[in-house]
């Protein structure tokens, strides 16, 4: 039986570190600086994210897999029999466990830009499971991406858990459904948790724990600055705010500088003020209906949507119909 890893690697390091100092330069030239979230999760980020998805306060991780516990059967009649499942952002929580204990899934393909994170926990679920076909490309699923002819013939199944789409703004989101739309062939489905909106008291402490797990993720993006990009700066001049954007519906996570300061970063030399910020993610937090108006928008059928009691999460399965 399988236990191997076919691993595709699509991110080679030079290009890695060249996309990484691009992107960070260009948003820190910006007026309000930013830095993309997706550079939260080398294995230090990976591993801090592991933590807060256990903190009390954050409820997404905990209700999103009680959702799909109770949903799971439904789940299955909806995915039929032999589904190649593909997680986007592979993870190492229990939730694609959940699915691979109580569905018919005969293959698995992670995808994850965290290259030692993906080997990690790619490698954990072929010895877990030695009955499973395993596969796991290292890429950054937000740009294009064509899916490899690894999974068999089983009935392609996407899995984004964790609410990630709140991380684009909805036009992006609109854009990555569609090209997820495009890169998955006609019959496919796709399982996608998505935050709702609710008590601004209960989204900020969210994402501001007690234990302070979610401001050493934060504060990670400004270590690997240092020990990737020859940064010059010091991570603890900078303080972690985490507030709800009601406008916007969303979630805000900045890093401030807490004195006027110079950071040098590849090379090139930023001036900061004492509170300026460096944005580096949006949580954007819909209604049901509202995200079912942008899968809709990008192709997708609606087959099904679970939530908890207290209407904080949904799970929804869509269609790949055409």
């Amino acid at each position: 039986m399988p236990t191997a890893v076919q691993f595709h690697d699509h991110q080679p390091d030079e290009i890695s570190s060249a996309s990484m100092k691009d992107d960070v330069l260009r948003g820190l030239r910006a007026g309000q600086k930013f830095i993309s979230p997706k550079y939260f999760y080398d294995e230090r980020g990976s591993g801090l994210f592991e933590e807060i998805c256990k903190q009390p306060e954050y409820y997404l991780s905990r209700t999103e897999e009680s959702i799909l516990a109770s949903a799971v059967d439904e789940i299955d009649a909806l995915a039929g029999a032999d589904v190649a499942l593909i997680e986007l952002g592979s993870g190492a929580s229990r939730k694609v466990r959940l699915l691979l204990e109580h569905m018919q899934i005969s293959h698995y393909l992670g995808i994850d830009i965290s290259r030692s994170f993906l080997h990690d926990s790619t490698h954990r679920l072929a010895r877990d499971y030695p009955w499973l076909r395993v596969h796991a490309i290292c890429a950054d699923f937000c740009k294009p991406l064509s899916l490899p002819r690894t999974q068999g013939h089983g009935r392609p199944l996407a899995f984004f858990p964790g609410s990630s789409i709140g991380n684009f703004t909805p036009a992006e989101a609109r854009r990555f459904m569609a090209r997820l739309y495009q890169a998955l062939p006609p019959g496919s489905g796709l399982l996608i948790g998505v935050d709702l909106v609710k008590s601004p008291d209960v989204l900020e402490a969210a994402y501001n724990d007690a234990a302070r797990v979610t401001e050493a993720f934060n504060r990670n993006l400004l270590y690997r600055l240092v020990t990737e990009l020859d940064a010059q700066l010091e991570p603890e001049r900078f303080e972690h705010r985490a507030v709800f954007n009601r406008q916007q519906s969303r979630i805000e996570m900045h890093l401030v500088s807490s004195m006027a300061q110079v950071i040098s970063v590849a090379g090139e030399s930023f001036s900061l003020q004492e509170g300026e910020s460096i944005h580096t993610e949006n949580s954007y937090k819909y209604s049901i209906d509202g995200f079912q108006v942008l899968a809709a928008d990008a192709g997708f059928v609606s087959g099904a949507v679970w939530t908890d009691s207290e209407q904080k999460f949904s799970v929804h399965f869509l269609h790949r119909v055409s």
